[in-house]
């Protein structure tokens, strides 16, 4: 299936064009994705995905197999497998980048197959979902392509004589990494909201079903 989508980010489109092909720098900005390894314009990885209690994992890769840089346009060509049964995905990006005012539009447009328990959502549910995760990825994206903040003045020197001031030691910090959220489907289309409304249409219904049992049984009992 074809899904097109179109994201701005607030940079002009050269730096844009340069920090989207860095895929180790915006591999945090794609949801569920960790990168684990490169060569080249070849990359590794996993993406997690949640379907309600069920967790998925898939394992492939992704490489840049064409990039345009004169008109800003690269296809990336993705392929994983489930670690755990039997279904892949794979997705052929082409993405084009263009000057909009100030900053940059994107437009991307995914040749997505997609087998086993995920395909179930169908197509209208699938574009859903990427326009979503799209939103997402450009959000994070544009956060990255933001100025830095100006640095902070440099402190006031003591006057003469005067004892400098006691700084305290900075506390140790520990470096952790952290393995990336899994994408829950039914929380990015709103499914989930929609099983628990329709729980409490069935709870209600059973109920009232059992209350029309009981009464009727006292009637005949009463006959």
């Amino acid at each position: 299936m074809e899904l097109t989508n179109t994201f701005t980010v607030p940079a002009p489109v050269d730096d844009a064009w340069t920090r989207l092909l860095d895929l180790p720098a915006i591999a945090p900005c794609l949801p569920g994705a960790t990168l684990t390894g490169a060569d080249g314009d070849d990359f590794t990885g996993t993406v997690k995905v949640k379907l309600g209690p069920i967790s998925l994992t898939y394992k492939g890769k992704v490489r840049i197999g064409e990039r345009d840089d004169a008109a800003h346009r690269a296809v990336l060509e993705a392929s994983g497998r489930e670690t755990r049964g039997p279904g892949t995905a794979a997705a052929t990006i082409t993405a084009t980048l263009a000057a909009e005012g100030d900053g940059t539009r994107v437009d991307v447009v995914t040749d997505l197959t997609v087998t086993g328990r995920p395909a179930q959502f169908g197509r209208g549910m699938l574009a859903d979902v990427s326009a979503r995760l799209l939103d997402q990825f450009a959000d994070c994206l544009g956060q990255q392509l933001r100025p830095a903040p100006p640095p902070a003045s440099p402190p006031t020197e003591s006057p003469a004589g005067a004892p400098a001031p006691v700084t305290a030691p900075a506390p140790e910090t520990t470096t952790v990494t952290h393995e990336a959220t899994p994408i829950d489907l039914f929380e990015v289309t709103g499914a989930r909201a929609l099983v628990r409304r329709a729980a409490g249409y069935v709870l209600a219904f059973a109920a009232g079903a059992l209350v029309a049992t009981v009464l009727a049984r006292r009637r005949r009992a009463a006959r």
